[in-house]
């Protein structure tokens, strides 16, 4: 095996995914770089795989560029793995490419499982045309600024979210996108608890809130594209919400607002305190 640098896919959760090529290739490289050593040390075990570990993470990857540079230009081969899926995809290893690439050594990839492509291809959402817009931000108000700028684009987006968020993710998205947007839900593919769900946002906010279950795992909320009927429900919310402004308060304005649109009032209150700025 050359000196190169293999971006390996690991599996999203059932073992039996991996491929025959990856686990070739991890077992005749020289070194292994993984996002965590402990649980890549469990995959490795699986397969009989005695390859060495060293830690690539977000914390450490600009300073372990260097090393792992000299290495393939002493003639090792490398491989690099996320804890799961596809690295690169919202993981670390970007810049370990690109320094690979300005030396001239040859990257490779071995395809395998992404949790963002599986989500899609299961909860028939339009797929001819998507983009990956990774994790939202962590607050709201940042999160919704973000939505807003996607609000009108007529592709498929696809997001990853963290648990503990998804519930007020999905809020700030009818906020933004409206509730009757049609939207995927796609949570622990191929683990034992797998779930997948095509539903509106209005319709996914009630069920994830109903259903502690939905708040945990790993989870790919995938977002129909813009219509013209779903921004014609989100801009005569704004029209509403920004009339009853003129003449009552926020929290007035969002139950009103709320009762006539059939929307939860905190989503409704979020809308209006945004528009009130």
């Amino acid at each position: 095996m050359t000196a190169q640098l293999f971006v390996v896919a690991t599996p999203i959760g059932h073992l039996d995914d991996i491929t025959y090529r990856a686990i070739e290739t991890l077992r005749n490289v020289d070194l292994i770089a993984a996002e965590d050593t402990r649980q890549s040390a469990m995959l490795l075990k699986h397969f009989n795989i005695n390859t060495p570990l060293t830690a690539c993470h977000d914390h450490n990857e600009s300073h372990k560029i260097e090393q792992l540079i000299q290495q393939l230009l002493a003639g090792q081969s490398i491989a690099l793995i996320s804890d799961a899926g596809t690295p690169l995809i919202s993981d670390p290893g970007f810049k370990l490419v690109r320094a690979v690439q300005a030396h001239n050594i040859k990257v490779t990839p071995i395809p395998g499982a992404c949790a963002a492509i599986a989500g899609l291809s299961a909860v028939g959402l339009p797929s001819d045309r998507f983009s990956f817009e990774g994790f939202l931000p962590s607050k709201s108000s940042q999160r919704l600024a973000t939505l807003e700028q996607l609000k009108n684009e007529n592709q498929t987006l696809i997001f990853y979210e963290a648990p503990h968020r998804i519930l007020a993710s999905i809020q700030d998205m009818i906020t933004v996108f409206g509730p009757d947007r049609h939207v995927g839900f796609a949570r622990e593919i191929t683990k034992t608890f797998e779930t997948i769900k095509k539903t509106t946002l209005a319709e996914l906010a009630q069920w994830v809130e109903s259903d502690r279950n939905q708040q945990k795992g790993e989870i790919v909320v995938i977002v129909a594209g813009a219509t013209e009927k779903v921004d014609l429900q989100a801009e005569k919310l704004d029209h509403i919400l920004q009339r009853l402004l003129q003449d009552v308060s926020v929290k007035t304005a969002a139950q009103i607002a709320a009762d006539l649109f059939d929307i939860k009032k905190k989503v409704a209150y979020q809308r209006a305190l945004e528009l009130s700025q």
